[in-house]
């Protein structure tokens, strides 16, 4: 009985994000089930991707699901679930929804253009909802310093990681383009937010 409570009590509070890291988690356990098959060859997005070849689509998206073991999964994750609750209730599960997918396709365009290797896991969105989240206390006309300061740290540190360390198996770029379209968003969405209450 008491346990029946508690599962009464439980509350799916942020759908997106909790969704999007069970299917993470499932996804993993299937690419250990078929020995790596899962992630070669649906969630590794390619750079040049042969733009004939229809996988390549379904891989500009399916990409920030899939991940490379479990160390990289939990990395993501812990980070994840931390700060995407605060995203997905500031800005709607919709409206996260759309940021997530226009990050998977934004990064794997510029993936597929200007780089030769491929690109797996959900780091650009966490860096994207990680940038998202310091807009949280924006008020109108006024620029958070916390904003300033973590936008400059984390894309300073990936510049400079990616230039003083371009093989270290870890896709700065990613990390970038995420960094850069929580950006875009945030300053998207709080002009909007502000503009409808003038």
């Amino acid at each position: 009985m008491a346990i029946k409570n508690i599962f009464k009590k439980l509350h799916y509070n942020s759908p997106v994000v909790l969704t999007y890291a069970i299917v993470c988690t499932v996804l993993l356990l299937l690419n250990y089930m078929t020995a790596g098959w899962l992630n070669r060859t649906l969630l590794v997005s390619y750079g040049h991707p042969s733009l004939i070849d229809p996988l390549t689509y379904l891989r500009a998206f399916l990409h920030v699901v899939g991940h490379a073991d479990w160390n990289h999964l939990f990395s993501n994750m812990i980070l994840m679930l931390l700060v995407g609750p605060i995203v997905e209730e500031r800005y709607g599960s919709g409206n996260l929804t759309i940021m997530i997918l226009c990050d998977a396709v934004i990064t794997a365009i510029v993936n597929g253009f200007l780089f030769n290797t491929g690109i797996i896991g959900a780091s650009g969105v966490v860096f994207m909802m990680i940038i998202l989240s310091a807009f949280t206390g924006m008020q109108k006309g006024k620029i958070p310093i916390t904003l300033i300061i973590i936008s400059l740290m984390y894309l300073g540190r990936e510049i400079f990681n990616a230039l003083s360390s371009p093989n270290d198996g870890i896709s700065q770029m990613g990390h970038i383009v995420g960094g850069l379209v929580g950006l875009g968003f945030g300053i998207y969405y709080h002009k909007m937010k502000f503009r409808n209450h003038t």
